[in-house]
């Protein structure tokens, strides 16, 4: 799979430097590209950003990137230690990054971003060198090919779709988060950050709401609501019940006489 992509990565590169020394046709093929691509000068500085790069960090303008940010200086990737492994590239060599995990939060505050729909993503990135005739580095392309991308809210659904179908047997945070292709560790943070409540008080909420509407059923005893819901009735359950609606279940059932 590996080796599939990095050939594939290959000719993409082996079709740039094809048509390098005819900058306009150039251009026109990396503002079209399908991934995100970013080209830096010698010193690091990035002199052109095509359209899928802009719509995937939405950046309102190439102008916000071009002729400002420099890719030596970015702290994110000081930080990493990649740096030294980066210039290689600058050198006359392509590097490859596998799966490395985007900064959103920093390209966010350094763009103004507030609306990435992105929770995490994990790219594969390419970056390479384009000689002129003399051999020498007169660019440095980059490109970014999204290996994992987690969208917060549709990992959020499939936990919630989870809980709904499982409501009637004892929570399990492992499946749950399972379903939503996360760890547990990740899948609760992401889930109470978009809910603002744990998946267990979650549950816990369902399970409740669920047996509200058997204590509807008058043709049921308050113990046959409870069953219902897979719940024993006892003074834990129903002390549940009184803290997540601020009534006992009979006198729940009262009121909705």
């Amino acid at each position: 799979m590996e080796s599939s992509m990095k050939d594939r990565q290959n000719d993409i590169i082996e079709s740039f430097q094809s048509i390098f020394g005819k900058e306009e046709l150039l251009a026109k093929v990396i503002e079209c590209f399908p991934y995100p691509i970013e080209v830096y000068a010698p010193d690091g500085t990035s002199v052109l950003v095509n359209k899928a790069m802009l719509a995937e960090y939405h950046a309102i303008s190439s102008d916000m990137v071009v002729g400002k940010y420099n890719v030596f200086k970015d702290p994110y990737i000081v930080a990493s230690g990649q740096l030294p492994v980066l210039k290689r590239a600058f050198q006359g060599e392509t590097v490859f990054f596998p799966d490395v995990k985007v900064p959103l939060e920093e390209i966010a505050e350094r763009y103004g971003t507030r609306d990435f729909d992105m929770e995490a993503v994990y790219q594969d990135i390419t970056v390479f060198p384009l000689f002129n005739d003399e051999k020498r580095v007169i660019y440095v392309a980059a490109f970014f090919i999204n290996r994992r991308v987690y969208r917060g809210k549709n990992e959020i659904v499939k936990g919630k779709e989870y809980i709904e179908s499982h409501w009637q047997e004892p929570f399990d945070a492992g499946a749950t988060a399972k379903a939503a292709c996360l760890s547990k560790a990740h899948f609760t943070k992401l889930f109470k950050k978009h809910t603002g409540v744990t998946p267990h008080e979650y549950y816990t909420n369902y399970k409740i709401s669920k047996l509200k509407e058997k204590l509807l059923d008058s043709s049921l005893s308050i113990a046959q609501a409870f069953a219902a819901c897979n719940m024993d009735y006892n003074g834990h359950s129903a002390r549940v019940f009184k803290n997540k609606t601020g009534v006992s279940p009979s006198a729940y059932r009262k009121i909705s006489d």
